[in-house]
């Protein structure tokens, strides 16, 4: 009996090990690929050879080898939590009160390093395993803007300025609690698809692990790679001479930012380098550009598409990033 057990377990173990490696291999190969076709592309494009098609294979390529390294740390962790933490954790840990609840998850964003890409799996696995959707949805969106990783990046951008620092991290807390609230208040079920993950009964443990890590992973990747594409798409078709009209005036220079965060889909790893060299646009657009970005942009708003459903991903999505604007807005005028 004793070496049936140990030789289960050993056998759980290894199925784990295999599916974390598979899912490295998996990713390196989706960056491969993805930097193969950045260089045979404009190769192959016959009578489309031109700038403009490097330049999208260009941008798609980083934007998905920027985006594929969270998704995996993303998507381990999601499978972690729904193979070997039970739900009574997160009873215990969060408020019965959902009011309560949404302020104490947007507050454990902090200890989830990684950007938007990895943050949505997670939100689903807390969902399957009891987490109220208030609770997630805070979660999901705190996670990418206010981890030490994405505030050390920001004040690294921004030396001597740790009010860019303070002002992102009270504005993108100050969304994600508020979001979570108006879903408590005005939230519907039909809107929010459950995440389900169709797995063989009686998976525990590391072969739930691995069941788990191989479907978030290879399903979210398409999304991913979904929303690179048009994000890569809008960097070409728009042409730089119309951004340059909204920079003279202070509102539409924050409208304009928030709308391209929206669009050039930068890892919030990187998003403060990107708005630090935006020295023609006034500081509270730049804050808007940061918080808005990992919130909103269109490989996350694929990956909630995915995830959550296509119903849920264009409500939410429209409502986080007015909410966002207003935030950083407010923010700015109170800190910069």
């Amino acid at each position: 009996m004793r070496e049936q057990q140990q030789r289960t377990i050993g056998d759980g173990l290894w199925l784990g090990v295999r599916a974390v490696v598979y899912a490295v291999v998996g990713g390196a190969a989706l960056v491969a690929i993805a930097t193969v076709a950045s260089v045979l592309g404009p190769m192959v494009a016959l009578d489309l050879y031109t700038p403009a098609v490097a330049a999208w294979w260009t941008v798609f390529t980083a934007i998905t080898v920027q985006g594929v390294p969270f998704l995996l740390l993303g998507t381990v962790v999601s499978a972690a939590i729904g193979a070997f933490v039970p739900e009574r954790v997160f009873t215990r840990l969060l408020p019965r009160n959902q009011a309560l609840a949404v302020p104490v998850a947007g507050a454990a964003g902090v200890v989830l390093p990684g950007c938007e890409c990895a943050s949505v799996p997670v939100a689903g696995s807390l969902m399957r395993r009891g987490v109220a959707p208030a609770a997630a949805l805070a979660f999901l969106l705190s996670a990418p803007a206010i981890n030490p990783v994405v505030l050390v990046a920001t004040s690294i951008a921004f030396p001597g300025q740790p009010e860019m620092v303070l002002g992102r991290l009270v504005a993108s807390l100050a969304t994600a609690v508020v979001m979570g609230w108006l879903w408590v208040r005005f939230g519907r079920e039909r809107w929010l698809r459950p995440p389900r993950r169709s797995e063989p009964a009686g998976l525990t443990g590391p072969r739930a692990f691995a069941a788990g890590l191989q479907h978030d992973f290879l399903h979210a990747g398409g999304f991913l790679v979904v929303g690179a594409a048009a994000a890569a798409t809008f960097n070409i078709a728009v042409p730089r001479s119309v951004l340059e009209l909204f920079t003279d005036s202070p509102w539409l220079s924050v409208l304009l930012l928030a709308v391209l965060a929206v669009v050039l889909c930068v890892c919030s790893e990187a998003d403060a380098f990107v708005a630090a060299s935006l020295t023609g646009f006034s500081p509270t657009a730049r804050l808007a550009f940061m918080v808005v970005g990992p919130m909103v942009d269109l490989k996350l708003i694929a990956l909630q598409a995915g995830t959550f459903g296509r119903a849920f991903a264009v409500r939410f999505s429209a409502v986080t990033w007015v909410v966002a604007v207003a935030s950083s807005v407010v923010v700015g005028w109170w800190l910069l």
